[in-house]
């Protein structure tokens, strides 16, 4: 009936009755037995097909999509029939709810662009074809390198990144503030690079309004470190949840102070699409070098090597040095806390590398002396925390 009643809604042939009849029927046919499920099969079939010949004849389009549906509601009428219960119910609501979205899917797939879609695929290469073939174990003699682990970590940062571009897509044209969010969340350095850019031709204080696109651009970052650092290795968000929260209140506190200076449309960013073979193989690369980097610094420095690492780090990748952080917490080559402070590390260092972009874009010294300032102080703070929770842990 729900399936029906949309179909009725949308002006189709087939409605609510037809809908609720054909379930019905799967149900009983099978009941019975299955060569007469087989015979109402056939009938469902020839209902579909008399429909079809009939929008020939009125020379409408024929309605595929609602043919479709009659055939797959027979198949959840059966299902029911066998006793299954959860399955058919939850295709019937996301079906309804595909049927549903019609406008706004075709609104989001008309506006796509060839490199979005090969994103896309790639997404699905990289998640459900390369990862299950790849050995589930170290592959070289030193025991530092575990290929699916590493391309697991990979997949979801990848996966991740690719969201936030679509989120990106969708509200980024609403102004600086959403830009600066949703493109902190897919690649803070990028963002920046964009919408630093943007913000010396716009009126009014554009010093505040520059540390103010700055710190949304950082905070987004620290959030998706910490989403990272949470999915893989949940206990050393303990350590890292401290100084990052610290430094994400006062960064929120100035930008609640400038928030005068906020922009309507202007200045949204246009990131490049999220995924490609080349940005795979860089981030790859990045995070293996920074993984084998940090096991042998952990193992001949200690604790210090790997922060080492890691600070260094944050100045090519943060998300590779946070899923390189968690990787070795996951396999205990370090400690939780050691995980966390990492991270933590790495993103004070990502933070302060949008200096130099900032001051590349504006080339005006007095405005990237008032960011280096106010992410100085903020960082200032973040360090503070965490020698506070490394002296009273």
């Amino acid at each position: 009936m729900l399936v029906g009643l949309e179909r009725e809604w949308s002006q189709k042939d087939l409605g609510t009755r037809t809908f609720t009849i054909v379930a019905i029927a799967g149900t009983l046919s099978i009941l019975a037995t299955p060569p007469i499920a087989y015979i109402t099969f056939a009938g469902v079939l020839l209902i579909v097909l008399l429909t079809a010949l009939h929008n020939v004849h009125e020379g409408r389009p024929v309605e595929a999509t609602t043919s479709a549906a009659v055939i797959l509601t027979f198949v959840l009428g059966v299902l029911i029939g066998q006793g299954h219960h959860y399955t058919p119910v939850a295709a019937a609501i996301l079906m309804t709810l595909l049927l549903s979205l019609k406008p706004a899917l075709t609104h989001f797939a008309g506006g796509l662009l060839v490199t979005e879609v090969r994103s896309a695929v790639m997404l699905g290469l990289l998640g459900f074809v390369i990862y299950p073939v790849l050995p589930d174990r170290t592959v070289d003699a030193w025991g530092l390198l575990n290929p699916r682990e590493a391309w697991l970590i990979i997949v979801v940062i990848a996966a991740l990144g690719f969201v936030n571009y679509v989120l990106l897509k969708s509200y980024g044209s609403r102004g600086l503030n959403y830009s600066a969010i949703l493109g902190g969340l897919v690649n803070s350095t990028a963002a920046i690079a964009e919408l630093a850019g943007s913000i010396k031709n716009l009126p009014g204080d554009i010093a505040t309004l520059a540390v103010t696109v700055d710190l949304l651009t950082v905070v987004a970052m620290f959030v998706r470190n910490l989403l990272i650092l949470a999915i893989f290795a949940p206990p050393a968000v303990v350590s890292a949840a401290g100084p990052m929260i610290v430094m994400i209140l006062a960064a929120a506190v100035y930008i609640w102070g400038g928030r005068k200076n906020r922009q309507g449309n202007d200045g949204a960013v246009q990131l490049s699409s999220p995924l490609s073979l080349g940005k795979v193989f860089q981030f790859g690369f990045i995070f293996i070098v920074i993984e084998i980097a940090g096991s042998l610094g952990q193992r001949y420095f200690g604790h210090f090597g790997f922060l080492l690492v890691s600070l260094i780090g944050g100045l090519v990748s943060s998300a590779s040095t946070v899923g390189a952080a968690a990787t070795l917490a996951m396999h205990q080559k370090i400690d939780m806390q050691t995980a966390g402070f990492a991270t933590v590390l790495t993103s004070m260092t990502s933070a302060l590398s949008n200096l130099p972009l900032m001051q590349h874009e504006i080339r005006e010294w007095t405005i990237t002396r008032k960011v280096a300032v106010v992410s100085c102080v903020i960082v200032g703070f973040g360090i503070l925390t965490m020698l506070v929770t490394r002296a009273f842990p």
